[in-house]
């Protein structure tokens, strides 16, 4: 199946996300998608897929127009939508979240289980998926569940599969194995179109290249010939520095201490295995290790969400190991989360809103029993313009920015007061490399400004260009330490005591 786009414009107000685009998406191939944050990509897969009509052009599938008045419509021209986000029933099993919605039925009308497990199956083998059937989503891990999210679309059998950040959450390990899956879905003649914001990625994966710039596409190409130098400047309009830029770290008084942390899980198990370490200030600390290692964990112990079993947690000299939330972020600390859902944002609040979370009780916005809702507006609005959170209003529902641009919201609203600590997991996920360079440089700059600064993340090479020193957590324990001073740690190293391969400090 050929799919053609035309003139696509769709409008939000007064914001253009769509401004009169032409795309062309082939049977048999990988269209690779790239735009930075608010580029407009998923507005026009969106508008492909049905969720949204387009106010001028028009669709057209092997040469034919095309109206779709709905998702069904999109769904029954074979067209499948993997959203960033997945949309599985956590308490269902893998077959019965893809047959939601299309289940087959016996002849009294019952749910016939058994041929959906059937189906399911014979799809999982066909595209080398692997998914267990009878296992409950909420059992799986998150690669695992990125599978079912494919075999949706294929179970309704899509021809056209959109595959929007696909990689968002997956380790480097899975990444390499959903490459695998996307390949075997190519060679089976399905249309892809890859949208992500990692260049690498995009490079390996695509046959053609497209790029998004406010709306409007903006360069085209093979990624035989291009480079991510290239292609970044393409999506951004400008040099993008790959490298951090940093001075060497200076040191001081320890700003956090670890001491014997331990966390069981609720069949006793270690999570946190006795963990003991220091973040002074002026250094950033790297946290590397393969998702499901105690990262989040340690993450949710140090800023108050979770309870250790035992063991000591001193900020500033201060023991804060049962102080709440509330408290140690009135004492400088800041928290960037890994998910922004689940504990950076409440959606459905406005973005100004949002910014003040966790500071609307402070005597900056407090009068009394009211907020002073004016100077909450202000400062977000400055916050946004800080961090090109792109908005048309800060009074917008936070839920209806995109990924990248939420994610820059959460990062200002830690990073834009007085702090002395900066808890930072997974900080530029879903970012788009212009915003990644800024967030690096901010992160920087608290360090040099004598914050400890705590980096947790999944992605090897953020490690690398931002610490000054990496600890490596494999099953719940500090395996591996390295001086990084320069970007003098061995890279092979890291990666073996991350698998678990090598235990010990090395310099």
């Amino acid at each position: 199946m050929d799919v053609e786009l035309r003139g696509i414009t769709k409008r939000f107000g007064p914001v253009t996300a769509n401004d009169n685009v032409n795309l062309t998406i082939r049977g048999g191939e990988v269209l690779g998608l790239l735009g930075e944050n608010g580029a407009g990509k998923s507005t026009m897969m969106n508008i492909l897929s049905g969720l949204y009509s387009p106010d001028a052009g028009e669709i057209l599938i092997d040469g034919k127009p095309v109206v779709f008045e709905g998702p069904g419509d999109g769904i029954e021209a074979g067209i499948g939508m993997v959203h960033q986000h997945f949309m599985l029933v956590p308490v269902f099993t893998v077959a019965e979240n893809v047959v939601l919605g299309v289940e087959p039925t016996g002849n009294l009308g019952y749910l016939d289980i058994k041929k959906a497990r059937h189906d399911v199956e014979e799809i999982s083998t066909k595209y080398g998926l692997r998914v267990p059937a009878d296992e409950l989503i909420e059992n799986l891990p998150v690669g695992i569940q990125q599978r079912v999210e494919i075999l949706k679309v294929l179970f309704r059998e899509a021809d056209v599969l959109i595959l929007d950040e696909p990689t968002a959450v997956l380790t480097p390990q899975e990444v390499e194995e959903f490459f695998g899956i996307v390949r075997s879905l190519k060679e089976a003649g399905k249309a892809i179109v890859f949208i992500t914001h990692k260049l690498h990625e995009i490079l390996e994966i695509s046959d053609r290249i497209s790029v998004l710039r406010q709306g409007r596409i903006t360069g085209e190409g093979d990624p035989k010939t291009l480079d991510e130098e290239k292609l970044a400047e393409m999506m951004v309009g400008r040099h993008v520095s790959f490298t951090v830029e940093k001075a060497p770290a200076k040191p001081g008084k320890p700003m956090l201490e670890l001491s014997n942390l331990v966390m069981l899980d609720d069949n006793d198990d270690f999570v946190l295995d006795h963990v003991t370490f220091t973040v002074p200030s002026g250094e950033v600390v790297g946290i590397a290790g393969v998702q499901g290692n105690g990262q989040t964990e340690l993450v949710e112990a140090i800023t108050g969400l979770a309870r250790i079993a035992s063991g000591k947690i001193i900020f500033d000299g201060t023991d804060i190991t049962h102080a709440s939330v509330r408290e140690r972020h009135r004492m400088g600390m800041a928290h960037i989360p890994e998910d922004r859902h689940r504990s950076g944002m409440i959606a459905k609040f406005t973005i100004a809103e949002n910014m003040v979370l966790n500071s609307y009780y402070d005597e900056e916005y407090a009068r009394g029993l009211s907020i002073d809702w004016k100077h909450v507006a202000e400062t977000a609005a400055v916050f946004c313009v800080d961090f090109d959170v792109r908005t048309p209003s800060v009074f917008l529902p936070a839920g209806n920015l995109s990924g990248g641009n939420q994610q820059k919201m959460v990062v200002a609203r830690e990073l834009e007061r007085e702090t002395k600590l900066v808890v930072a997991s997974q900080p530029t996920r879903g970012l788009d490399v212009g915003s990644i360079e800024y967030i690096h440089k901010r992160l920087i700059e608290s360090r040099d400004e004598g914050d400890g600064v705590l980096i947790v993340s999944s992605e090897l090479d953020e490690i690398m260009g931002l610490s000054d020193r990496i600890l490596v957590m494999f099953e719940g324990r500090i395996v591996g330490e390295f001086d990084n001073t320069g970007g003098k740690a061995d890279r092979n190293a890291v990666g073996l005591a991350m698998a678990g391969a090598s235990e010990g400090a090395a310099a």
